[in-house]
């Protein structure tokens, strides 16, 4: 059975953490929210993603089009934007090892591009599902296993935020959680993915890990 492994992008395989929250500090006014700092950036990896939004205090009615903000901007600031150390050699591991790659992201497609084309990395995956859609992540996840004729136990779905460990679950397949990313292990783990790793040395072995596990 072909093995399909679905990445997020944003804290998952690319470093935009910090350059998210300098456009988000920089729109903060304009979209009535307070600025994040060093402390309270800690305090916010601590969160759900859920509880991110809800902390912030920001209009539910705005998200949307600050979401596309973050997205225009960060288009201006991707020369700042790196892959994670090692992930070019891992993701290059895995097509050897003849997985099939996707990327989900809430990110432009544009964008994601972008960034691989520097590493020569585009034609890894086989297809790229953009959409910004913050918690209802897995209906992107179902659209891509519908349009590419893809079983929920072939899949394992890779993410750094609760909301991608929620996404994998309502689309009834495994996930493995990153801490690298935009939240701690600590609230990653209190939502139970089938995997957490604290760094990119160890995804191919937890992969292997999670494909033993029974639906």
């Amino acid at each position: 059975m072909n093995q399909i492994i679905i990445f997020d992008f944003d804290g998952t395989l690319a470093d935009t953490l910090h350059t998210v929250v300098t456009i988000t500090n920089r729109l903060s006014g304009e979209f009535g929210y307070s600025p994040t700092n060093p402390e309270t950036l800690a305090q916010i990896q601590n969160l759900s993603s859920w509880q991110i939004i809800q902390q912030s205090g920001i209009s539910r009615f705005k998200l949307p089009f600050l979401l596309k903000r973050v997205i225009s901007e960060l288009n201006q600031d991707l020369q700042q934007i790196h892959l994670f150390p090692t992930i070019p050699e891992i993701l290059r591991q895995l097509q050897k090892q003849n997985y099939t790659l996707y990327i989900i992201t809430s990110n432009s497609k544009i964008n994601v591009i972008t960034i691989l084309s520097r590493y020569n990395l585009v034609n890894y995956f086989k297809n790229i599902y953009s959409g910004i859609n913050l918690f209802g992540k897995h209906k992107i996840i179902n659209q891509l296993l519908k349009q590419e004729k893809i079983e929920p136990q072939q899949a394992i779905y890779i993410g750094d935020e609760t909301r991608d460990i929620n996404a994998a679950r309502k689309s009834k397949i495994k996930s493995i959680a990153v801490s690298w990313g935009y939240n701690s292990a600590e609230v990653l783990a209190r939502h139970h993915p089938n995997a957490l790793i604290s760094h990119p040395s160890e995804l191919i072995a937890a992969i292997e890990t999670v494909q033993g596990l029974d639906n």
